[in-house]
């Protein structure tokens, strides 16, 4: 069963509509999609819509940008209920803490003599989750960088002039969140967090499974996730980390290979039926 479990879309920092997302995952043969947007569930009604009538399932998700101390740890949810009361009204919340922190960034910008228009930056943030690689395009299309690597590398990325942290959960909290709101709370990409105490600690908290499968984990980490998975009664998942063409991304919607028990085990793990 081919499915993509974890991509990006314009209502956050992807670069096509869900709809496009669906059409593209039904060109690509997959049987089952998950937009997995930062801090926002605003993708899945028209993605749903768009999947009417043809063989693609498209699950209920979202990734939630967390911290702990100074590690960026992001928390993917599944079968999650889109219509959560308190899922939304906490994430309206980061949404408004996004769009402080856009601010701040633009102030430092000016003050650094590279001022970028507000309205450009929302304008590339077409959804909901403004951040850093909207302000990266408006910086590109100002003529300030080259290319979105150099607005990283000279002004946004972590230590730079520019760089604002974030104010987010703590990925505790999005674990309780995500539970709460019927969903399955999966660590994404930890190769990038390299904390083995944390996932620890983080499954005494209610974590339910890993994204062993991730394009920034060569073959031996994949492995080594599955095995850690393994040894704590955790589910396994993974997905490309698509945010749409010439984005950087190593492989395509739909192109990591998952074990055929992946998807079937995710589903049978949450328990509120917004998948039926």
């Amino acid at each position: 069963m081919k499915v993509e479990l974890h991509c990006h879309s314009t209502a956050s920092d992807g670069t096509l509509s869900p709809e496009e997302l669906v059409e593209l995952a039904l060109h690509e043969g997959l049987e089952a999609l998950a937009i997995t947007d930062h801090d926002t569930v605003a993708a899945y009604d028209p993605a749903r819509r768009a999947a009417a009538g043809y063989r693609l399932e498209v699950v209920p998700a979202v990734e939630i940008n967390c911290e702990e101390g100074q590690l960026d740890v992001h928390v993917l949810g599944y079968g999650i209920d889109p219509n959560s009361p308190l899922l939304l009204h906490t994430l309206a919340s980061l949404q408004q803490s996004r769009v402080r922190r856009m601010g701040e960034i633009l102030i430092r910008l000016r003050d650094l003599g590279v001022p970028v228009r507000e309205e450009r930056v929302l304008a590339f943030a077409a959804g909901q989750s403004v951040g850093r690689p909207h302000v990266a395009r408006a910086m590109v299309e100002a003529g300030h960088v080259a290319d979105l690597a150099a607005a990283f590398d000279f002004f946004l990325g972590q230590g730079k002039p520019a760089f604002v942290p974030r104010r987010n959960l703590r990925p505790s909290q999005a674990i309780q969140l995500l539970r709460e709101a019927g969903g399955v709370a999966i660590l994404a990409h930890p190769g990038l967090i390299g904390d083995e105490g944390l996932i620890r600690n983080l499954v005494a908290a209610g974590l339910q499974g890993l994204e062993a499968f991730h394009p920034a984990h060569p073959p031996l980490l994949c492995q080594h996730y599955q095995e850690l998975a393994d040894s704590l009664g955790l589910l396994v998942t993974g997905g490309s980390d698509y945010h749409g063409p010439k984005q950087g991304h190593r492989v395509e919607l739909g192109g990591v290979c998952l074990p055929p028990e992946t998807y079937p085990r995710l589903r049978q793990a949450a328990r509120n039926g917004a998948w039926e």
